[in-house]
């Protein structure tokens, strides 16, 4: 009974020991991402100040002015075809948008909504 009850605690430390690696290892791997993003940092400060970049920055960004409803709702968080039309309409409707905030005012697109996708939006 003695040998057994060895076992078990062989077993049990064993166990406890891989588990405190795999801790350990999951640890450094989520800090991994970060390192990689501050060594990076000097890169992406070149690019912003390059006009390259400020072309590829503005890209990534689609006007309410002139976007389709299709193009928008691709581009807009949380945005379906549906209301992007509604944002389409408005614009014939009412003509171009003179802020972003103007957004607000279509049916369905309330302040949340517009605020998760300011940095998605030009005019």
């Amino acid at each position: 009974m003695k040998s057994g009850i060895k076992v078990v605690l062989f077993a049990l430390s064993v166990a406890c020991s891989s588990m405190s690696y795999s801790a350990l290892a999951a640890t450094s791997a989520a800090k991994q991402p970060a390192e990689t993003k501050a060594a990076t940092q000097p890169v992406t400060a070149q690019k912003a100040a390059s006009p390259e970049a400020a072309e590829q920055s503005s890209s990534d960004k689609v006007s309410i002015n002139t976007a389709t409803a299709e193009a928008l709702a691709q581009a807009l968080t949380g945005v379906g075809l549906k209301k992007a039309q509604a944002i389409v309409s408005y614009r014939e409707e009412y003509g171009p948008f003179k802020t972003l905030d103007d957004l607000r005012q279509v049916p369905g697109m309330g302040g949340t909504l517009v605020e998760k996708n300011l940095s998605h939006l030009m005019l």
